[in-house]
């Protein structure tokens, strides 16, 4: 077991160093990640309070039972688990104490409940599963404040703080699928740069032992990167107005095959001619209207696309001459460029890599019990770096690695690109 290094204390419970946090801070962090949760299920409380609706598209889950689901998670991997001072190296088949809910399982294990059936539960109200987040989280406190300040010992309190805070960014995805008002500020427009260079190296790809790493970042291993151009911002709506306005959403020659096929079911089931939500676009309607939590709000030129799925961004950069880049081109300009100009966290980022497992993966245990597992999407998925608007600080790092299939478009995320 490796101990926690003094140096790589966090100095924030909002940073991406959180990753390295030791008991205390971890403590602090816990309770503001589940105030955090409260806080976004209140939103849906009210807003439907006439009932839970159908799910709006695949993927999205139901908001009273992704709220217990997180309760539920860290319960099953901290208080309810004899062995969870292993870490990483206990396994997901081992005994469980009994919940402090005795239908926690029934209705928050996702072994049990498949994603379609989830929003046709007989879940409890809201008032019940405040009660169990806060009575999980107590226990959760209480086992923490007992834990050894080592890698091993704090794994799964880590892993419950960072699976809470990507719930989190699920519920505002989904206040934005339903129409639930939120009180979240869009990223402001950033003024344009030119693109950056990056001269060609070596660069290590992914995440090193020590602290809390995500399995799909495991583990680091040396690349070589020739030199590369890459757009020092997220591509914005002004540059995507001129793609719509060529006649881009008309030219199969844009499009790779499975994109144009993708495309043209979008548009015949419901006439799609530019990203998710978009109301309005192009020059002849004069601006951008793109519906955000239930309104339609005016898109300023200079702010980062949103919504696109990996076709529409591959698309664009092919009209554009250009390429979407690989996430090691990525993650070594996050590294390397920014104090020449490379700004990212506005949005999550498509890049033109295909998930696929690096040298020494072994999937955590713990994520079986998530949407997050990478095996079922290698060799089909796409990766997405960096963050959006809607994550915490804390999961602002620029080795986290998502993906997503190539046609999701609800979540907050748009792309940059390279020189061809």
């Amino acid at each position: 077991m490796s101990a926690v290094s003094p140096d790589t204390h966090p100095a924030s419970i909002d940073s991406p160093s959180m990753r390295h946090a030791g008991r205390e801070l971890l403590s602090l962090a816990l309770m503001d990640a589940r105030n955090h949760t409260l806080h976004l299920l209140s939103h849906f409380e009210q807003a439907l309070a006439g009932g839970t609706p159908q799910p709006p598209a695949p993927g999205l889950e139901s908001p009273p039972w992704l709220a217990g689901h997180i309760g539920w998670l860290a319960e099953y991997w901290i208080g309810r688990n004899p062995q969870r001072a292993r870490g990483p190296a206990c396994g997901a088949d081992g005994v469980r104490l009994a919940s402090i809910e005795p239908m926690a399982d029934r209705w928050f294990n996702p072994a049990l409940n498949p994603p379609a059936s989830r929003w046709h539960l007989d879940l409890p109200g809201y008032e019940s599963i405040r009660a169990f987040l806060l009575e999980t989280l107590e226990s959760t406190l209480e086992l923490l404040d007992k834990t050894p300040d080592d890698d091993a010992a704090l794994h799964f309190f880590r892993a419950a703080l960072f699976h809470e805070d990507m719930r989190c960014e699920q519920f505002v995805v989904l206040a934005q699928a339903l129409g639930v008002p939120m009180q979240l500020a869009l990223p402001v427009g950033l003024a344009p740069r030119e693109p950056v260079r990056v001269p060609a190296g070596r660069w290590m790809l992914g995440s090193q032992p020590g602290g809390f790493v995500f399995d799909v970042e495991k583990w680091a291993h040396e690349v070589d990167v020739p030199e590369f151009e890459i757009d020092a911002q997220p591509v914005n709506w002004a540059q995507y107005v001129e793609f719509v306005d060529d006649g881009g959403y008309d030219r199969p020659e844009c499009w790779l095959p499975q994109g144009w096929a993708w495309l043209e079911r979008e548009a015949d089931r419901e006439g799609r001619r530019g990203p998710r939500y978009v109301e309005q676009i192009g020059s002849a309607s004069g601006a951008v209207m793109q519906t955000h939590f239930g309104k339609a709000a005016r898109m300023s030129g200079s702010q980062s696309v949103m919504h696109v799925s990996w076709w529409e961004a591959d698309a664009w950069a092919r009209w554009a001459g250009r390429r979407l880049p690989t996430e090691v081109e990525w993650e070594m300009a996050a590294h390397t460029a920014a104090r020449r100009g490379f700004r990212w966290g506005d949005v999550r980022e498509w890049t033109a890599t295909t998930l696929r497992p690096w040298p020494g993966f072994t999937p955590d245990a713990w994520t079986l019990h998530t949407d997050f597992q990478a095996q079922p999407h290698f060799a089909s998925a796409r990766v997405q770096r960096g963050a959006s608007f809607a994550a915490r600080s804390r999961m602002k790092h620029p080795k986290f690695r998502a993906f997503a299939p190539a046609e999701r478009d609800d979540g907050f995320v748009g792309f940059r690109t390279c020189g061809a």
